[in-house]
């Protein structure tokens, strides 16, 4: 008999997974939602079974995600809580929350899993942290569950110690790709291109630097010098990027973004 994968709230993010877990058949899907018109649209497109309350989809699931925003947490765990039992198990996506939080709230009922996704898992190219600190998961748990996010993105399994670097970094991270595209863009509208022109080449220019770093077997430092030719137009934009100091200021924003993410988990 398939698990029951139980989802509190079907928001973007939620259907998102919901939406990459449909086709698999590995699972059973189960969900609620305050938009009641917004989950019967997705219960048509994938199959997922409608639950009347965030108690009745916890009840039936065997794996409760929790998709619901930071500040709703607490107030949706504790209303669950009496539906939890040591066979289930919680998964939050909330940015932040501790386990130790998630526990307390949810009354020690289960072992709690804490997933961090990327926005890009919208359309299905997402990255997931997956923490699996919890002593109370088995085995069969813990397989599933990074079968389950491995088959909808990239999976990185990691301790929660880690998880405000990843969260600074990846899930941060698509915000600091589409402010670096805003200015290339924008460079392309000064030197003259028509705005949509600008806009299309630098979406391929993302996409092909991506797929060049993700296939190559050199490092990226060593594709960058691969286009870095001697006295030419490339090392003559390095430099001024070098100049203003623009690496350090990336480094040191996402070292922000890490500090602000430990922040929240208080």
């Amino acid at each position: 008999m398939a698990s029951v994968v139980g989802f509190i709230g079907t928001g973007n993010m939620g259907s998102a997974i919901i939406r990459g877990l449909a086709p698999l058949g590995e699972v059973d899907l189960v969900g609620c939602d305050l938009d009641a018109a917004k989950l019967a649209a997705l219960a048509a497109d994938t199959g997922l079974a409608v639950a009347e309350s965030p108690e009745d989809a916890a009840g039936r699931a065997d794996y409760v995600v929790l998709c619901v925003k930071p500040q709703h947490l607490r107030q949706a765990l504790e209303s669950i809580s009496p539906t939890l039992g040591g066979e289930k198990c919680l998964v939050s996506i909330a940015a932040g929350i501790t386990l130790e939080k998630l526990d307390a709230w949810s009354g020690g009922r289960c072992p709690v899993v804490r997933v961090m996704p990327n926005t890009p898992a919208l359309v299905g190219a997402g990255s997931y942290a997956v923490c699996l600190d919890d002593p109370r998961l088995l085995g069969d748990q813990k397989a599933l569950l990074v079968k389950l996010f491995s088959a909808i993105g990239k999976t990185f399994p990691m301790s929660e110690k880690d998880f405000d670097a990843f969260t600074a970094l990846s899930g941060s991270g698509p915000a600091y790709v589409m402010y670096f595209m805003e200015a290339l863009i924008e460079a392309g509208v000064y030197l003259g291109l028509s705005r949509a022109v600008s806009t299309d080449v630098v979406i391929e220019l993302l996409r092909g630097s991506v797929k060049l770093a993700d296939e190559s077997d050199h490092h990226v430092s060593l594709l960058r010098e691969m286009v870095t030719s001697p006295a030419g137009t490339t090392i003559e934009a390095l430099l001024h990027l070098d100049r203003s100091a623009v690496r350090a200021a990336i480094i040191e924003a996402v070292a922000m973004a890490r500090d602000r993410s430990r922040e929240l988990g208080r």
